[in-house]
């Protein structure tokens, strides 16, 4: 723990950064003005204050995520991004240092006077521009609103919490479990419980665009439940005061992830909405079509039996289906048991943490080929029929001996190999799950070492590599899949396909989730995968 002392007129953090006043608060942190006395500035010093609302265990995870992130935001080099300048303990909680800002937050300036069409234009496109770095480096933003852009009083635009985010969760619970948190900023692939792409940020830039020429969040309803239906189910109001930027807004918005434009589309209509013209190319974003509750499903849809939480993969909450008719009772008691699944099925500080399948992609957008995330486990989404690959009725989870939880087919058996993995398997490896642990890697990155791995792989006969490329698994930014084929001579010899996901959790320790199958069982195989990444639970989590 670093030492600290409380002299002069306020508190000294690692001997050299002084607090002076509180300039800003949320729901886990405080923001403090402070003087560097070792460099002569000023900064700005993020307390969070969560930890003291958390067990021991929970307290040790927060630390080692706000230490990793916060080397993850150090990573964006871009004018428009806050700067994280140093991270330390005090008071058995993390403190952040970083670049102070003199000037108001939009939040804080729209409290004031909500800017015109073409200054908001031009806040947007500092803000994308931020958001692009930071996608270039691997970092998601997450939590993208009003309250983290702040506007420099000499005109520059700034984004904060980079990483942050991810440690304090897109909505966080208090003491007494009441739900607290920005989720009318949140995509509705995020509130759906999906997997946070790129694709993301920008549905949320979109929000705060509405947000600061309207004065109003396009989503706030009464409560959390209401808002979090709102999201995913209704369109905003159309803006009134947005000018040629509206049909920009309306772009961002799009509830379906892929139909939004991207950054560099993006940027283009922010340019033409900032010069005072109508965007053309924003035309070709067809307004999303309102959703009609009856046809999101049943009264029977609600009325299946439910299995145990245990039986349920990690942390890929969904939205229940809306009955046709039945009014407001339904909808709050549907969006009720989203919220519990989302508090039950997280740690304290974090409620919606996503894990899951993210087999490769750009920087963790999409959940690979088949996966699903939206989709009940076992169900065709096309169709509504169970898919006999998945068909829970034929998956168990185990709870390893060595701490980790996952989800397998029944019938295989647990097999420790020749390299201390541990390995799940019917029929002696032909079909083949393995489970690597390493507390101490070898290696600065899962990158790294999977090339490194790729020297040996090399050696076997016609080895050719599908993919490699790094991810995000589990929200971590150390990860990545490597997916190759090759044929076996030895045991179960012939064309064989394998798929690895390697990551390095909070603590530093290196997991790899593997499977293998021959060739000719690969859909089945990479199907299974996916199901097997959306079950995974490490020891941390899986007790």
């Amino acid at each position: 723990m670093e030492h600290s002392q409380s002299t002069g007129t306020g508190l000294l953090l690692a001997g050299r950064y002084r607090l002076s006043e509180s300039i800003g608060r949320g729901g886990m942190g405080k923001v403090w003005r402070a003087q560097d006395e070792v460099l002569h500035r000023t900064v700005a010093v993020k307390e969070l204050t969560a930890g003291r609302f958390v067990s021991e265990a929970d307290r040790v995870v927060l630390h080692a995520r706000t230490q990793k992130e916060a080397r993850a935001a150090a990573r964006i080099s871009h004018p428009g991004v806050v700067t994280v300048h140093d991270v330390l303990e005090h008071d058995d909680r993390p403190w952040i240092v970083m670049q102070y800002v003199d000037g108001p937050s939009l939040a804080d300036a729209m409290k004031e006077a909500s800017p015109d069409a073409r200054e908001a234009a031009r806040i947007g496109l500092h803000v994308l521009g931020a958001l692009r770095a930071a996608h270039a480096a691997g970092v998601l933003h997450r939590d993208v609103k009003p309250g983290n852009v702040l506007l420099a009083r000499d005109g520059r635009v700034l984004l904060t919490d980079f990483g942050i985010a991810a440690i304090e969760g897109d909505s966080t619970i208090t003491r007494t479990g009441e739900l607290v948190g920005s989720i009318d900023y949140l995509a509705p692939e995020r509130v759906r419980g999906g997997a946070p792409g790129p694709a993301s940020d920008l549905w949320s830039l979109g929000a705060t665009l509405y947000a600061a020429v309207e004065g109003t969040s396009p989503f706030r309803r009464d409560s959390p439940i209401t808002t979090m239906q709102a999201v995913v189910t209704e369109e905003p109001d159309a803006p009134r005061k947005a000018g040629p930027l509206a049909p920009v807004i309306t772009a961002l918005l799009r509830k379906d992830p892929e139909g939004r434009p991207s950054a560099d589309e993006a940027e283009r209509m922010l340019l033409e909405a900032m010069e005072g013209r109508t965007p053309k190319a924003a035309q070709a974003f067809v307004p999303t079509q309102r959703v009609d509750p009856a046809q999101l499903g049943s009264v029977a849809t609600l009325q299946q039996p439910v299995p145990p939480a245990s039986e349920l993969p990690a942390a890929t909450p969904t939205v229940p289906s809306v009955p046709a008719s039945g009014g407001g009772r339904w909808r709050t008691a549907v969006l009720a048991a989203v919220v519990a699944g989302l508090v039950a099925g997280a740690a304290v500080f974090a409620v919606m943490q996503y894990g899951g399948g993210q087999g490769g992609g750009d920087q963790g957008r999409g959940t690979g080929p088949t996966a699903d995330s939206t989709a009940e486990p076992g169900k065709d989404k096309s169709k509504g029929k169970v898919d006999p690959v998945l068909d829970p009725a034929g998956w168990h989870r185990v709870q390893d001996p060595e701490g980790f939880s996952i989800l397998v087919p029944k019938g295989w058996e647990r097999q420790i190999n020749t390299q201390g993995s541990i390995d799940y398997t019917p029929d002696d490896g032909r079909h083949l799950i393995r489970i690597s642990i390493d507390t101490s890697p070898d290696f600065e990155t899962p990158l790294v070492h999977a090339e490194d791995l790729e020297k040996q792989l090399k050696k076997r006969a016609r080895y050719e590599r599908v993919r490699l490329t790094q991810n995000l698994f589990r929200d971590q930014q150390y990860a990545c899949l490597l997916e190759f084929t090759w044929t076996e001579r030895r045991n179960n010899p012939g064309p064989r396909h394998a798929i690895d996901q390697l990551y390095y959790g909070d603590d530093g320790t290196e997991y790899a989730l593997y499977m293998s199958s021959p060739e000719k069982d690969w859909d089945t195989t990479r199907r299974q995968f996916d199901h097997l990444l959306k079950s995974w639970r490490p020891p941390a989590e899986a007790q």
